[in-house]
């Protein structure tokens, strides 16, 4: 099949987003599929829409729009999925969720990243049918518990969370709160704190340990040398962050809030308003939630073997239409061509003076 990603591929530290990107089309390129970013080729088998806000959005490549076009003028026998990872709910934004469900009419398929972020959406009136859900992951050939250090009781336990954004609701408050409890007579010999990642200048980590933005090998090898991963992030769809320190084989102590549950609720503990509590209690039972790591099972590969066995099942069952590419088609594929190129040319600048 030549599948179509609607993002743009960026090197160097930049989210979750641009990982699955990453993952899913080395995967796919892999099984001997070819992989395109852009709607420029008449041919295209399946067009994965993962960013509908278009030019509004660094990441995105085109979007639903340009989907609609490309079916009506180009070709009308490829297949859309649309894959949903975001909401209003995540960053307290609106109009998000009406843009996604607008998006998504396109789509013969829509996929998202929890049961929690589906459930948003059938609320607003989405098809059962339309959606599912497959759960994210990382490279394990990176990502893996391999050499990973072994908290000695008679040590500090060292804590650590890691993120590309710097938006509040990523769980500031909790690591500000972590922050302030190392101050303590009762845990300032127990415990020390990292962050890896962008950080909010609207919080002051005396105690912490602020490290800058790492991605592949390097994050791994400063995720293996701790011993506990704490998320506080709010209403996350799905999160890499935990998904890479649970692959790397830290228990995970985590709020309990959106779509962080799924993944993280049989390897680690959950908190709400009582996070030193939980945190007594993981220290605890440390043993019995490092045994589990060995059965962490979310990766890169069998996500994205999810999305292949997707795709070819919507693959074999379209339906064709016969159409000759009328003169708006190749304006069209003209047009985007152009976007292609002048997107080329401003890469090209930027690497020039940087």
């Amino acid at each position: 099949m030549k599948i179509s990603i609607g993002s743009h591929v960026v090197k160097g530290p930049w989210g979750g987003g641009n990982l699955f990107v990453i993952n899913l089309s080395n995967y796919l390129i892999k099984k001997g599929h070819t992989v395109i970013y852009n709607l420029v080729d008449d041919d295209i088998d399946l067009i994965l829409l993962t960013d509908p806000r278009g030019k509004n959005s660094s990441s995105s490549s085109y979007d639903h729009i340009d989907i609609q076009k490309y079916k009506k003028f180009v070709n009308p026998n490829v297949v859309v999925v649309h894959r949903i990872n975001e909401c209003d709910e995540r960053k307290q934004t609106t109009g998000l969720n009406d843009l996604y469900l607008r998006a998504s009419e396109v789509a013969n398929k829509v996929v998202f990243v929890s049961e929690w972020l589906r459930n948003i959406f059938l609320n607003l009136g989405m098809s059962s049918n339309k959606s599912s859900v497959i759960l994210s992951g990382s490279d394990k050939d990176i990502f893996n518990n391999i050499n990973s250090s072994i908290w000695k009781k008679d040590s500090k336990l060292k804590i650590i969370t890691h993120h590309w954004s710097a938006n509040l609701n990523k769980g500031y408050a909790v690591y500000k709160l972590l922050d302030d409890l190392i101050s303590t007579k009762k845990w300032k010999d127990k415990i020390e704190f990292a962050y890896v990642g962008n950080i909010s200048e609207e919080f002051n980590l005396v105690n912490t340990k602020i490290i800058p933005p790492k991605e592949g090998d390097e994050l791994a090898k400063i995720l293996k040398d701790y011993h506990l991963y704490v998320t506080g992030s709010i209403n996350e769809p799905s999160g890499n962050h935990h998904i890479e320190g649970a692959q790397c084989g830290l228990p995970i102590l985590f709020l309990d809030s959106g779509g962080t549950t799924e993944y993280c609720k049989d390897f680690g503990l959950g908190f709400t308003d009582d996070f030193e509590l939980k945190l007594e209690q993981i220290i605890a039972n440390y043993d019995i939630y490092i045994k589990k790591m060995d059965q962490y099972s979310l990766n890169a590969e069998t996500m994205s073997e999810e999305y292949l066995f997707l795709f070819k099942n919507l693959y074999d069952k379209r339906s064709f239409k016969n159409q000759k590419i009328t003169v708006r088609g190749r304006l069209f594929l003209l047009n985007q061509l152009k976007k292609k190129y002048y997107r080329i040319f401003k890469h090209f600048i930027k690497e020039l003076i940087s």
